[in-house]
C-alpha cells in the first residue's frame, strides 16, 4: 500500500510517496504553488497517477503539544485534499520536521538556496518515515 506524506507550505509543498510496500519512503517531490486548490489538485493528481491508498499531512503544533496558531488552515486545507483526491488525511504532529530537514541538508553540503528548493521534500519524507514508523508498531 502506498502512502503519500504532505508538508503543506504557504509557497513550497513537499510531497513524499513511500514504497509499493508501505514501508519505506520512495519518491519525493515539490509543489511550487500558494494557491491551495491548484496544490490540492496536484496532490489528488499525484496520487493517482502513483496509486496512493493513504494520505498523512503535517499538522502544526506547539512544543508543549498545543495546537500551532495555523492548525485551523491546516485542518481546511486537509478538507480540500479530501475533496480533491477521496482521501482524508491523517494529521500528523510535524514538529521539528523542518528544522531537521535544514539540518540534515546542511550536513549533506547543500548551501542555502539549494536547500531552500528541497526543503519541504525532505521534511515530507520525514513526516512520512515518522508514520511509518508508527504503523509498523502499532499496526
Amino acid at each position: 500500500m502506498r502512502i503519500m506524506a504532505i508538508d503543506y507550505g504557504d509557497a513550497h509543498t513537499g510531497i513524499a510517496i513511500s514504497d509499493p510496500t508501505g514501508l519505506l519512503t520512495g519518491q519525493t517531490t515539490t509543489i511550487h504553488s500558494r494557491n491551495p486548490d491548484t496544490v490540492a489538485k496536484e496532490i489528488a493528481r499525484l496520487a493517482r497517477e502513483n496509486g496512493v491508498e493513504e494520505l498523512v499531512m503535517g499538522f502544526p503544533r506547539n512544543m508543549d503539544g498545543t495546537e500551532g496558531p495555523r492548525a485551523e488552515l491546516y485542518r481546511g486545507f486537509a478538507a480540500q485534499v479530501a475533496v480533491a483526491s477521496g482521501l482524508v488525511p491523517v494529521l500528523w504532529d510535524e514538529r521539528r520536521t523542518t528544522v531537521d530537514a535544514h539540518r540534515i541538508l546542511k550536513e549533506a553540503g547543500k548551501n542555502g538556496k539549494r536547500r531552500k528548493k528541497i526543503v519541504d521534500a525532505v521534511a515530507a519524507s520525514l513526516i512520512l518515515e515518522g508514520y511509518l514508523t508508527y504503523k509498523r508498531w502499532n499496526g
